[in-house]
């Protein structure tokens, strides 16, 4: 009764509705996971391993690190269940500093360049119904900056880009029900559409085209097929590039399967959260990642494992439908991908400001952020989100033959090894914690314990090394990116002591 209490007056204090049931919070988690990579990555982690044996493998190892570290952090969803997420629970074990760099990041490039990728993809995909929508159909044409490698353009392509995020932003500022609302209806969509592809292309590749299943899955582990280039040089056609394959594809496969974790950002709004937060963890990573698993099985059911290394941009998930529905496939992948992305932006968008609210209340963030508004939502904080979301569809970056492709792209490239890193630090704060604070109350204690988690430490770190390591390029720069969030902190630290010490005289 103490308990409920006091949840009911951190309630009060904060403003949140508690209004998210298990089911609301389980969409949350799904919802945010599946966007567009499930029908597009696997062709380039086929050219990464190429063999079928190893393209499932690498989704077995996705999935052991998302449900392993979804098993793990419900521990501190509910033990300290409230807005915030990460950022509350690296600051509890590390330190403000720690909580902060995990934000900042997040704030400038995983959340906003997330949803600038998603809305473009949705306008993508549009464009294959609607001609007209065109990354290359320009209303302002590319200029460049100065003589450097950047430019900035507006496509109609990018202007749906815009739209889509101002309107899911206006919606979600309009209160909690609103928002869940259009989060199950579309999460429910899309697992549809995607379990209809799963049964579809297993049944129509088994009994119209047993020859592909054959050439597949008979042979699972023979390496084949033109095979891309990992690091320094090194293809999975020999032992150790394999090993380094397996580790580098992860940036494909995790980062499809990433965002599980947004949820926790609304803990502050989830019923009984104690219970319901480790719960809908643990239904939505485990049935996310089963189709996921399930949905390679029906490209190789489908497609020559070399068609699924060489299909045009990367669409496997269009080639696999052109199969079941000839002619039409395009079309209906198209439809379905939309729906997919639509949902993940509204998950995306409706969770993370809910960081941006707890980081303002520390004084690390806009003062305006940490305010609610009529509609009991931190309406500011998603108001600077899709600012700043929308800001990042803009900017093209311009290639060595005279094309243009996306910065968000780049950005994202870049802080997927700073995101594992934060990963495993909010693992690693299991045990921090049980040091730090023994006697704090934990409704659930992490499943495996110390097994589990330290397992993923493990085979994180071990992924991580790899990356920075043969993907020099393409990590290093992420770092700094996160290291950018060092004097910041100490300037906002700085800015919001003197605002007290003004507001206090």
């Amino acid at each position: 009764m103490a308990t409920d209490v006091a949840e009911l007056e951190q309630e009060t204090r904060e403003g949140f509705i508690r209004g998210l049931g298990l089911l609301d919070a389980t969409m949350i988690v799904a919802g945010t996971m599946i966007g567009s990579g499930i029908f597009i990555v696997s062709a380039d982690i086929a050219r990464q391993v190429g063999s079928p044996g190893w393209l499932l493998v690498v989704w077995l190892i996705t999935g052991f690190l998302t449900v392993g570290a979804a098993l793990s952090y419900g521990e501190l969803a509910a033990m300290m269940p409230r807005a915030g997420g990460m950022y509350v629970y690296l600051k509890e074990a590390y330190g403000p500093l720690w909580g902060f760099l995990y934000g900042w990041t997040h704030f400038l490039v995983i959340g906003t360049a997330t949803i600038a990728a998603v809305a473009v993809a949705f306008s993508r995909f549009t464009g294959i119904l609607v001609p007209q929508i065109s990354e290359s159909s320009y209303i302002v044409e590319p200029f460049r900056i100065g003589s450097s490698s950047y430019a900035f353009s507006l496509s109609t392509a990018q202007l749906l880009g815009i739209l889509m995020i101002a309107l899911l932003t206006v919606l979600n500022t309009r209160g909690l029900y609103l928002g869940k609302l259009i989060q199950n209806i579309f999460t429910f969509a899309k697992t549809g559409s995607l379990i209809a592809l799963i049964l579809l292309g297993i049944g129509v590749g088994l009994v119209s085209y047993p020859e592909i299943a054959s050439a597949n899955f008979s042979d699972l582990w023979t390496v084949r097929g033109g095979l891309q280039d990992v690091g320094h040089g090194l293809t999975s056609a020999a032992a150790f590039g394999l090993f380094v394959a397996l580790c580098v594809a992860q940036t494909n496969s995790l980062f499809s399967a990433d965002a599980w974790h947004n949820v926790t950002f609304t803990a502050g709004e989830v019923k009984d959260p104690k219970r319901n937060l480790p719960l809908s963890l643990l239904l939505g990573t485990g049935g996310v990642i089963g189709l996921y698993l399930l949905a390679n099985i029906a490209y190789l059911a489908t497609l020559r494992f070399e068609d699924i290394q060489k299909v045009p941009s990367d669409r496997v998930g269009s080639a696999t439908a052109e199969v079941i529905f000839p002619g039409a496939g395009a079309a209906l992948m198209a439809v379905a991908i939309m729906i997919s992305t639509f949902g993940c932006n509204n998950g995306l968008i409706f969770a993370g400001p809910r960081a941006y609210f707890a980081m303002a209340k520390d004084g690390l963030f806009f003062r305006a952020a940490g305010e609610l508004n009529k509609f009991h939502v931190p309406a500011w904080a998603l108001v600077i989100q899709g600012i700043f979301a929308s800001f990042y569809v803009l900017p093209r970056t311009v290639r060595a033959d005279g094309s243009y492709g996306s910065l968000y792209n780049d950005l994202l490239t870049y802080v997927i090894s700073a995101a594992l890193i934060f990963y495993i630090l909010a693992i690693a704060a299991i045990f921090v914690l049980r040091v730090k604070r023994p006697d704090a109350e934990r409704p659930y204690k992490a499943f495996g314990y110390p097994i589990i988690p330290a397992l993923y430490c493990v085979g994180a770190a071990v992924i991580l090394v790899v990356l920075f390591v043969y993907q020099t390029t393409a990590t290093w720069p992420g770092l700094l990116i996160v290291l950018t969030g060092v004097p910041v902190f100490f300037i906002w630290r700085s800015l919001s002591g003197q605002s007290a010490a003004a507001g206090g005289s």
